[in-house]
């Protein structure tokens, strides 16, 4: 695998930095950050038991998997962020490597995506602060409330705010709130796996499983062998699982090394990531087994919050502190999360793709509008799947993989095209910049398209529907399942918002903020100039007028 590399193109494709804060992350730093925006305490309550549900005892294959198109993603993400240090990420490298129209979708998805799993993340977090505080004061009807809408929406919305003026205040913030709320969800872990491995030595585990390589075989996926719609669904939801290490991609300008920290810090947090979830996993099942009744995995009862119904059985009186931990995982998640739709947005902005209100820095630094806008849009998106569906909480960690599947396998094909030209320049690029982004972004792109049928079902993910028959014993017939819907109407939504606004201002779909060029074509990244930024957008307005006539360029 040896050729000749060829030399950039005279033409120079420029990109702009935004103003952001400058040399604020370092590798571990950032590493914390998207440790937190995983929020492995949270994400294994949300997401570990519907995996269940749908693997069993093949869960840990299931991760495993998940976490491969993952890794090959993120390989992608690496080269690019090396080529291109822009908050934009997935918006600008795919406007670079497709055009805008690509790239608005793509930016679009990863704003989607983080929305559905906020509110999904302000959900859990008011759960287990009820839990918590019913533990306190040994009072379980406490933990109750969370069932009474008018109290858990405000709760929600309440600490959605708190999370987004975190992110307001900026990186430093972030940092200092992220090093102990991740070291609590570490401790907290690290005491539920031990105090079961305990259990499970002295004979006391709930239902004792031995561990077993079958639980890698895939063969064994299914109740009558492999099944392939098992898998899809047990890969969308694991794809949930391991989301949100690419936080750290879109705080790029604000590294300490904007092309390689970012890259670094992703890998340190996938590797931490996978090994904590397939030993916890694995304890798990074997102190518990996937039984559908008690304490079982598979209870459909506790799949929605599998550590708080097996905290107080395996920690004693210590149930609290993953209770506290699970509260202060989601709460985290939630701030860090706020990162990337904001940055995005900005990102956005700052190239004409969405209103210039979206671009505007507070006081801090920081993208503080689209911060906000992202809030409010969690919060009215929880306040919707409440009404329409009884278990939210599981449709919408649904809908996020759908969104995710979407986005990452953009980026990955972004990656793959961005880069033709040097593929087979030396053994590192084969694998970097070809194979692993391709492998990578196609199978993301082909789970998402099968994730999305197969959510026409009624029966796929919860089991809740719209549009069905109501028959005269109460059941309902029939019907479309609520996460298609959902994807739908995000997904159109978003092209319809797309197509508004290439009207409004058509010079960004036309290719002249970002241009279409590869890596053969240098990027550079132009230092932030705020009045040159002001010039560019009034005169973005001015041109519009004349854009829409068919007088501009």
């Amino acid at each position: 695998m040896s050729g000749t590399v060829r030399e950039p193109a005279t033409t120079t494709k420029s990109l702009t930095l935004k103003g952001l804060q400058k040399g604020k992350i370092g590798a571990f730093a950032g590493a914390i950050i998207g440790i937190s925006c995983i929020a492995p305490a949270y994400t294994m309550t949300s997401g570990i038991g519907p995996t269940i549900s749908e693997a069993g005892l093949q869960t840990p294959f299931i991760l495993l998997i998940g976490f491969i198109p993952m890794l090959f993603v993120l390989m992608g993400y690496r080269e690019l962020n090396t080529s291109m240090p822009d908050s934009g990420s997935t918006f600008t490298w795919s406007s670079r490597a497709f055009g805008p129209w690509i790239g608005w979708l793509g930016g679009w998805g990863l704003v989607a995506a983080t929305a559905l799993v906020l509110s999904n993340l302000a959900a859990v977090a008011v759960d287990f602060l009820f839990i918590a505080l019913a533990q306190i004061f040994g009072n379980p009807e406490l933990a109750d409330l969370t069932r009474n809408l008018w109290i858990n929406i405000p709760v929600v919305a309440l600490l959605t705010a708190l999370a987004a003026y975190v992110a307001y205040r900026g990186v430093e913030e972030t940092k200092r709130v992220q090093y102990t709320l991740v070291g609590l969800q570490a401790i907290a872990l690290v005491w539920f796996v031990v105090a079961a491995i305990v259990k499970i030595r002295n004979g006391e585990a709930y239902d004792y499983t031995p561990v077993s390589l079958d639980w890698f075989n895939p063969a064994m996926l299914g109740p009558d062998g492999f099944s392939f719609s098992v898998l899809m669904a047990g890969l969308s939801l694991s794809i949930f699982m391991f989301w949100g290490w690419d936080v750290i991609v879109t705080m790029n300008e604000e590294a300490k090394d904007p092309r390689r920290t970012p890259g670094r810090a992703a890998l340190l947090t996938i590797a931490i990531i996978v090994v904590t979830y397939l030993t916890v996993t694995i304890v798990l099942l074997s102190y518990a087994g996937i039984g559908t009744t008690g304490l079982g995995a598979g209870n459909p009862d506790l799949q929605e919050s599998l550590f708080a119904a097996l905290a107080p059985e395996v920690m004693g009186p210590f149930a609290l502190l993953m209770s506290l931990a699970i509260f202060a995982s989601s709460a985290s998640s939630l701030q860090s999360t706020l990162v990337s739709p904001s940055r995005t947005l900005q990102a956005m902005s700052h190239y004409g793709a969405v209103p210039k209100a979206f671009g505007r820095l507070s006081k801090y630094k920081t993208p503080g509008a689209p911060t906000f806008w992202a809030a409010t849009a969690s919060v009215l998106f929880y306040v919707l799947m409440r009404v329409i569906s009884e278990d939210a909480l599981w449709d919408t960690i649904t809908a996020m993989g759908i969104m995710v599947c979407f986005y990452y396998g953009i980026t990955g094909l972004a990656a793959f095209w961005y880069f033709r030209g040097t593929w087979f320049a030396n053994v590192g690029n084969f694998f970097r910049r070809f194979l692993l982004p391709l492998l990578g972004g196609l199978s993301l792109t082909v789970m998402f398209g099968i994730t999305l049928y197969d959510s026409m079902d009624p029966d796929f993910g919860s089991g809740n529907a719209i549009f069905g028959t109501t028959l005269p014993d109460g059941t309902v017939e029939g019907g479309v399942g609520v996460v298609f819907v959902a994807g739908l109407v995000i997904l159109g939504g978003g092209a319809l918002l797309m197509l508004i606004y290439s009207f409004v201002n058509p010079g960004f779909f036309r290719g002249k903020e970002i241009e279409v060029g590869s890596v053969l074509q240098e990027t550079e990244m132009v230092p932030f100039d705020a009045s040159a930024t002001a010039e560019a957008s009034a005169q973005r307005i001015e041109e519009a007028p004349a854009h829409r006539t068919g007088e501009g360029g």
